[in-house]
């Protein structure tokens, strides 16, 4: 298509993200983010109008519906501005850097973000959503100041970018050492905020802690703190109780709107359910609590299923169906009864928390469980039937974009619950998705961030993808000693190390590559948010790989972990609830980080099963025959019975053949 074609037509029809493709049909004349779209707006001497959403994004539908889909809405936007549309999740880059520009204008942010910005891509209006009429009003008012006061738009966009960029300078050099006593501050400041009636921290709307809650469980693992292992334990039973949870199927939504995890928002991310999966899996392990193995069962089983698109996984489930949020997922007294008869009908809603005046809209209900049935058959029963019942209702969309990063976390979250509930099948799952990505997200030794049916999208990868991916391969590599997972994660790492790192500040990165497309700035945000920074993660995947790799490259992953965590400890000091993942990889850095090497000749060794489920969060475990491994260099069974050798950093405990033993070394209890 030639440019004086694409400036006249929609040409989201070609885009790779099934956000994008959502809009192909607007009268808009739609888009996507390019050089191409700059040069337009020159060319035409118009602004750039930049709508940013997401496929699951409740209100980025709405205004879909009452504006892009608007003949009206789409003439004024098309006569006065080149109007480009960005999927967030395919181009977070892009994403950060306005977020960063709205949040600076109007102190708030979301999505659907609209920005007016110069043809250079420089920002002077800002906001999110917009009824029809006030949308209208906006556009002619700006208009109006482009064509009237164009020395007033060129001096605030220009102030507007000096201050984003003195704002991308992040952190101050230097912070407190690494200890124990940091993260113990960071976790007492965490647990001052805490929710100790409905669990969670801070009020509504409630996100799940995900980073917070692995975090808690590692220092409780070190410390032996019952405040942080409570902590855990009521945040993630009211979680699991509420409606933020498909009592139903299984999985998590996005957040709850209450501070009661009553009533969600309905979209489930495949990012929200892989951290949630790797934490509910992690207290299960550590304290076999049934809720927690129920949990992290039904979740792994919700993402084989429900996102699940091949060996890889899909992104999200969308939030509305037919056009009203949550409509698949709510009930009435009266539908409970329509289809499960008189006597389970009325037991059902009082099971579920189902009411005449309702939970949500209308009169229905968001079904909870505040405790589980005395009848164990008869709720399975009930939660089968009511479960069929509602596949026949209209069911939400599902953005089938694959993101790198997702992905990674989706196998590290499937391989540890394997180890939580002793399913090797989880392991094989993970171990699909890890070779799909690696055989369709690399290109030419690069990550691509997002694929779409098999087919790569030209978006590059970002830290995250890079970290994320790696971490899961190494988690992968250490249950299955495969020398491809080991090498792949390398390789990743060496390019993260060579594109994203700060050359001239040590320990900090940029969240994207150092050839990546220029834009108004470089983004590089290191604090931990709905999913953790990639810098953080980074972190995590370069302390771990250490450990693993041998001795040429070991130093130098060592070296750059312990300075980034050097380089972002202020975070633990001043704002710990936006650093949980960074608590979380301290804590592992802080106790060596601890490793342990099984010398076995079985990799079903009942001494590797135990080293495995007694491991703390952050440890090392890898088992195989002396020599197999990097950890096993030089070690051997002990008088031909398997033994487990654990060391902290490079100190090392005299080896073990019972699992009594090993549990009394790691301080867990045997049982």
């Amino acid at each position: 298509m030639s440019p004086a074609e694409s400036a006249g037509a929609n040409t989201l029809g070609l885009a790779t993200s099934p956000y994008l493709r959502q809009h192909a049909d607007n009268p808009v004349h739609w888009q996507q983010w390019t050089p191409q779209a700059m040069e337009d707006a020159a060319d035409r001497d118009v602004p750039i109008l930049l709508s940013i959403g997401y496929a699951a994004c409740h209100w980025c539908h709405v205004m879909a519906h009452e504006s892009f889909e608007d003949d009206e809405v789409a003439a004024a936007m098309n006569a006065d501005f080149v109007c480009v549309k960005v999927d967030r999740e395919e181009r977070p880059d892009i994403d950060a850097v306005y977020m960063n520009a709205t949040v600076a204008l109007t102190g708030h942010g979301g999505w659907p973000m609209t920005c007016f910005l110069t043809p250079d891509g420089r920002p002077f209006f800002c906001g999110t959503y917009y009824p029809k009429e006030g949308f209208l009003q906006l556009l002619s008012a700006v208009t109006e100041t482009w064509r009237e006061r164009r020395g007033e738009v060129e001096e605030a966009s220009d102030h507007i970018a000096g201050e984003l960029r003195k704002m991308s300078s992040g952190l101050p050099d230097g912070g407190p050492d690494i200890d124990p006593a940091l993260c113990d501050h960071a976790v007492a400041a965490v647990l001052a905020d805490q929710d100790t009636v409905h669990g969670g921290f801070g009020g509504a709307p409630k996100f799940p802690p995900s980073a917070v809650l692995e975090a808690l469980l590692r220092n409780y693992e070190r410390t032996g703190s019952p405040s942080a292992l409570v902590a855990v334990e009521r945040t993630g039973n009211a979680m699991a109780r509420g409606g933020i949870y498909d009592q139903l199927a299984g999985g998590f939504a996005r957040y709850s709107v209450d501070n009661a995890w009553v009533v969600p928002h309905f979209e489930k991310m495949l990012y929200d359910n892989a951290l949630l999966l790797r934490a509910y899996a992690h207290w299960a392990r550590r304290t076999a609590d049934p809720l927690a193995r129920r949990v992290t069962a039904q979740t792994a089983r919700f993402l084989l299923d429900e996102l699940g698109d091949g060996a890889m996984f899909t992104s999200s489930l969308d939030a509305d169906a037919d056009g009203r949020e949550g409509s698949t997922y709510v009930w009435t007294p009266q539908q409970l009864t329509e289809v499960l008869g008189p006597d389970d009908g009325p037991w059902a809603a009082r099971v579920f928390a189902v009411t005449e005046s309702g939970t949500f809209e209308h009169g229905t209900s968001v079904l909870q469980l505040p405790s589980d049935p005395d009848d164990a058959q008869r709720f399975e029963r009930v939660r089968t039937a009511l479960l069929a019942a509602r596949r026949t209702r209209t069911q939400p969309g599902r953005d089938d974009k694959v993101v790198t990063s997702w992905n990674g976390l989706a196998i590290t979250a499937l391989a540890e619950a394997s180890v939580a509930l002793e399913d090797p099948e989880l392991t094989r799952a993970a171990r699909r998705c890890a070779t799909a990505l690696l055989d369709t997200h690399v290109i030419g030794g690069r990550l691509r961030r997002a694929s779409l049916g098999g087919v790569v999208g030209e978006s590059a990868a970002i830290l995250e993808d890079y970290a994320m991916l790696a971490t899961g391969l190494l988690v992968l590599y250490q249950l299955t000693v495969e020398d491809v997972w080991l090498t792949a994660a390398g390789e990743l790492l060496d390019t993260a190390l060579a594109h994203f790192a700060d050359p001239q500040r040590p320990g900090r990165w940029y969240d994207t590559a150092d050839d990546a497309e220029h834009l108004m700035l470089r983004p590089a945000d290191p604090l931990d948010g709905a999913t953790p920074s990639g810098a953080s993660t980074i972190a995590e995947a370069l302390l771990t790989a250490a450990h693993l790799v041998g001795s040429a490259t070991a130093p130098r992953y060592l070296k750059a972990a312990t300075e980034a965590l050097t380089a972002h400890s202020v975070l633990l000091a001043k704002a710990p609830r936006s650093a949980g993942h960074w608590i979380a990889v301290a804590e592992a850095a802080i106790r060596g980080p601890l490793q342990i090497a099984v010398a076995c000749h079985s990799p079903r060794s009942p001494l590797l099963t135990d080293a495995r489920r007694f491991a703390p969060g952050g440890a090392i475990v890898m088992g195989g025959k002396m020599d197999s491994s990097a950890l096993l260099v030089g070690r051997d069974r002990v008088r031909g019975d398997d033994a487990a050798y654990v060391c902290r950093g490079r100190l090392c405990d005299l080896p073990v053949t019972r699992s009594a033993d090993l549990a009394a070394a790691l301080g867990v209890p045997a049982g």
